[in-house]
């Protein structure tokens, strides 16, 4: 029998495999992630540690061969530069100044984004209580978890990648071990994930990475629960705002065609 042939659009190695950023996020989302992740005062944003987080992402998202967007860099630039401003030695207090605060219209931006987003939120939320899809499993997990059960809300982008970061880092304490140079590919994990949750009603998002071996199984098996993501045959939720991520294996698999964002 002769090998099927790779399904268009979907691409198995990880140096080819990305995805496109622009179609459900941007840098303002990044930004509002880190100042809600670091519990800081939206006004009063620390800028030297919110510009060293951020660039930290920039380079997670390069190194996952994520398409980094222009808007992304040049956000990346501006911190940077208003970090710079906030450096310089501040005039006397006791004289009048007009000089407005370097981080002002970076928060009214910031503002009138969240407000954006809630907008379109409220739309979204209208659209499927309407069409009666995309319906979490909270009630049927709320029975078997009882009083103690938290209501799950549906992890974005930045969110995962926090918790990936979380797993990278305490994979460097891990004791180094020689291990054979085959690679798995992206298509291979998926098989992988997937058998693993047909399983079980849902797996603990660091489960996810229990048996990887290296950094490199670290960052195919996050890309292929990406392209899981994107298939729309698992969903990932989360306790709260920074809880425990659990990820859902869907009973009916959507067309691949489809982008990350569920458009």
């Amino acid at each position: 029998m002769q090998p099927q042939p790779a399904e268009p659009g979907f691409e198995s190695s990880p140096d080819a495999y990305s995805v496109s950023l622009e179609t459900f996020t941007g840098p303002l989302d990044l930004l509002i992630h880190l100042i809600k992740k670091n519990e800081v005062n939206i006004y009063d944003i620390p800028i030297a540690l919110i510009t060293a987080q951020y660039v930290e992402y920039i380079a997670l998202m390069e190194e996952l061969n994520l398409d980094v967007a222009g808007d992304f860099i040049v956000m990346a630039a501006t911190l940077i530069h208003i970090k710079s401003r906030m450096l310089l030695p501040r005039p006397d207090p006791l004289q009048d100044d007009d000089e407005i605060d370097p981080r002002e219209v970076l928060v009214s931006r910031l503002l009138e984004y969240q407000k954006y987003k809630a907008a379109a939120n409220l739309l979204h939320e209208r659209e499927t209580l309407r069409s009666a899809q995309w319906q979490r499993p909270d009630e049927r997990v709320a029975v078997i978890a009882g009083e103690e059960y938290e209501t799950e809300v549906e992890v974005d982008l930045f969110s995962l990648m926090a918790a990936f970061k979380s797993v990278l880092d305490r994979a460097k304490q891990r004791p180094r071990v020689p291990i054979p140079g085959a690679q798995i590919s992206i298509e291979e994990r998926i098989a992988q994930l997937l058998a693993r949750l047909s399983e079980t009603e849902a797996c603990g998002f660091e489960e996810l990475f229990a048996d990887a071996q290296s950094r490199q199984d670290l960052i195919v098996t996050f890309l292929a629960l990406l392209e899981m993501i994107r298939m729309k045959v698992v969903r990932v939720f989360q306790a709260g705002m920074f809880g425990a991520i659990r990820v859902y294996k869907r009973a009916a698999p959507a067309t691949r065609d489809q982008g990350f964002d569920g458009t």
